[in-house]
């Protein structure tokens, strides 16, 4: 797993080449936002990037925290949110981020539960919701199985199709793709499996999807019961 001053400098990089378009995480927003709930007060997003799906919880939350390790782009987040209201971004390491527990409805995290130990965020996450809150986990996995690997196979097409659609060309620009490349050279994903396991363990009823642009999501709701056990 990379260091934090690493990640840091990786995605300070990618944030100087933003561009502010289509990605394979954003194709997968309108699934996460329909399972914000109703009446959401207070949300967090861990690793909010350069704000585009901050922006859209923003429509659904009444306050919104969106932390991320890379000062540029919090930066860019910033300049983008400027109009919502009732939306806080701060430059944070959430591994040590004092967050006041079972305070949150939604919290949300695209792409950046990979850089984090697996077992103990996801418990982290777990306890800063309140009872009813829900959970959402939007990353990349491993393939380990035939099933992953004619997913993976099949998402090259769709992937170029879409680029082309949502960006007007088949891939991102020269020197984005090789930033993503070398950042993703350090980058350890766990295995469905692994993502699974580890849910079915501490977030009972959790569900654990496979999507096909070589990502998976994690949904769970929060019970009341876990609050009162000091989950």
């Amino acid at each position: 797993m990379a260091t934090g001053a690493r990640i840091r400098a990786d995605f300070d990089r990618i944030a100087a080449l933003d561009e502010d378009g289509w990605d394979h995480n954003a194709h997968y927003h309108p699934f996460l936002l329909r399972h914000v709930p109703p009446g959401c007060r207070a949300a967090l997003e861990v690793g909010c990037g350069s704000g585009a799906f901050a922006r859209l919880l923003a429509r659904r939350a009444d306050t919104v925290l969106a932390l991320d390790l890379s000062p540029e782009m919090v930066r860019l987040a910033r300049g983008r949110l400027a109009a919502c209201p009732g939306v806080e971004v701060r430059v944070a390491d959430f591994a040590d981020e004092e967050l006041p527990g079972g305070s949150f409805d939604c919290v949300a995290s695209i792409a950046t539960l990979h850089h984090l130990p697996l077992r103990s965020t996801l418990a982290r996450m777990a306890g800063l919701l309140r009872p009813g809150g829900v959970l959402l986990v939007l990353d990349l996995f491993r393939p380990a199985t035939l099933a992953d690997r004619l997913c993976a196979a099949a998402a090259l097409p769709v992937s170029l199709g879409l680029g082309l659609a949502r960006r007007g060309r088949l891939r991102p620009p020269r020197e984005v793709r090789e930033a993503w490349r070398a950042h993703a050279r350090e980058d350890v994903y766990p295995t469905l499996a692994e993502v699974r396991g580890v849910g079915a363990e501490l977030l009972p009823g959790a569900r654990v999807r496979r999507h096909l642009l070589w990502r998976y999501s994690l949904v769970w709701t929060k019970p009341p019961e876990l609050e009162r056990s000091g989950a």
